[in-house]
């Protein structure tokens, strides 16, 4: 029951901000329940309607995260997204775009949306999105759905012997 992707944000928003936030932005997709309340994100976490398990939680990193160390960016509040693996993972990850694209939108301070420590899918650090340079993870409809400017940019975090 490993989290897949991590949406690790530098803001000066609570938990329960992002959470509301987070909330607002997946009923307006239907992604939740129209009955679903912001404060489930910060328990047991909330299911989709395609399976993907999101959860809001805050952080307090230690120095040598390496989204510190390497990325520069101290999260405060993160986002796990968990798809189920018996499903379209493909579209899951697009709603995990579509849902970081708006919070992005809505939320200030730097960003960073990866999976397991491996692959930074984005980054914006100083109001700058870069995404990473990989086609098969940045299709032509999940680029559609990024409103805002961005430039194209592989990021690594580095190997650690």
């Amino acid at each position: 029951m490993s989290i897949s992707h991590s949406f690790n944000l530098a803001t000066p928003l609570s938990v329960a901000e992002v959470a509301h936030t987070l909330n607002d932005i997946a009923q307006g997709l239907r992604l939740f329940d129209a009955t679903t309340e912001p404060e489930r994100l910060l328990t047991e976490g909330v299911d989709t309607r395609f399976g993907t398990w999101v959860r809001v939680f805050a952080t307090n990193p230690k120095p040598w995260n390496p989204l510190i160390t390497d990325l520069k960016v101290t999260p405060t509040v993160s986002v796990a997204f968990r798809p189920d693996k018996a499903d379209d993972l493909s579209g899951q990850e697009d709603d995990i775009v579509r849902l970081v694209s708006g919070l992005l939108t809505r939320l200030p301070g730097d960003a960073v949306l990866q999976y397991h420590y491996e692959v930074i899918w984005l980054l914006r650090r100083g109001g700058e999105l870069s995404l990473n340079e990989r086609d098969d993870l940045w299709t032509p409809p999940r680029l559609a759905a990024v409103p805002q400017p961005y430039r194209r940019e592989t990021h690594e975090f580095s190997e650690e012997d």
